[in-house]
């Protein structure tokens, strides 16, 4: 997919392709005949048929001929999956870049009046960080949130002393289990709200865009697996990594979520993560 989408941008990157594709999605549903192509943007024939050629081994338009004619349109689907590539994967859906294009930039989450957000947290193993980030928040506040957690490893298991310090704060862990994140990228899979990646190495890489209007934030923090040293050293790493993520849930849970634009509440999740409280 990814290289299909290169080819593209890097087919749409000449002017003039990019003005004949432009012409026809301004056209579409028709099909253009080529002369009539070739006649709109001042182009000789030949090099008419070099740009529609590049802008069909691409994918972009589509050819068909009636009589001796050959008429061009523009492929939807295709057009639909270049810009919703750039929307929601490069800019990761991000509500003040994409919502000037899909509507009112000062929309608010929707559908979600008498319903719970469903948030999803992310880090590579799921075995501590988005583990604690879940049973807090779902502590925090069970009727508003339906609260999951994944890793992008294949295979993980939780860590005993993230086990330690969640029961140590009171946290039933008996429903808690390592998940990969393939998980939440069913068909069947709830809708997410919102996705937090909790860890640099999980937001570095590359994952498929969401379905639906998902407000997607990063809230790093140290991994306390790889502290080294006594039990004492680890286990102190483990309670200060709870400490942050329950700040930064205090404060999430805080927000007027239904209140605020999509703008405001993308920026609100944003400043939460930047917060370097360590409890």
């Amino acid at each position: 997919m990814d290289i299909m989408i290169s080819k593209r941008l890097s087919t749409l990157g000449h002017p003039n392709r990019l003005a004949v594709f432009r012409l026809l999605m301004r056209r579409y549903p028709d099909h253009v005949p080529a002369t009539e192509l070739a006649n709109a943007l001042d182009l000789k024939p030949n090099t008419l048929s070099t740009y529609v050629s590049a802008l069909m081994q691409a994918g972009l338009i589509e050819q068909e001929r009636v009589g001796n004619s050959l008429r061009y349109s523009v492929d939807i689907e295709a057009a639909k999956a270049t810009v919703g590539f750039i929307l929601n994967d490069c800019c990761r859906g991000r509500p003040e870049i994409c919502l000037p294009f899909h509507g009112d930039p000062r929309g608010k989450i929707s559908g979600k009046e008498d319903e719970k957000f469903n948030v999803l947290f992310i880090c590579t193993g799921n075995s501590a960080r988005s583990i604690f980030a879940e049973a807090i928040l779902r502590d925090l506040s069970p009727e508003r949130f339906n609260v999951y957690s994944a890793g992008t490893k294949p295979r993980s298991e939780l860590n005993p002393f993230a086990l330690e310090v969640l029961v140590h704060n009171g946290h039933d862990v008996s429903r808690l289990r390592a998940k990969n994140i393939q998980e939440f990228q069913t068909e069947n899979a709830p809708v997410l709200d919102f996705v937090f990646t909790v860890c640099d190495e999980a937001a570095n890489e590359e994952c498929p865009a969401w379905q639906g209007q998902t407000i997607s934030a990063h809230w790093g923090l140290p991994d306390p697996v790889r502290v080294e040293g006594a039990d004492a050293e680890k286990g102190l790493a483990f309670r200060e990594s709870y400490r942050a993520l329950r700040n930064r849930m205090m404060g999430f849970t805080a927000l007027p979520i239904t209140s605020l634009d999509l703008i405001s509440l993308q920026k609100a999740v944003d400043d939460i993560g930047r917060s370097k409280e360590k409890g």
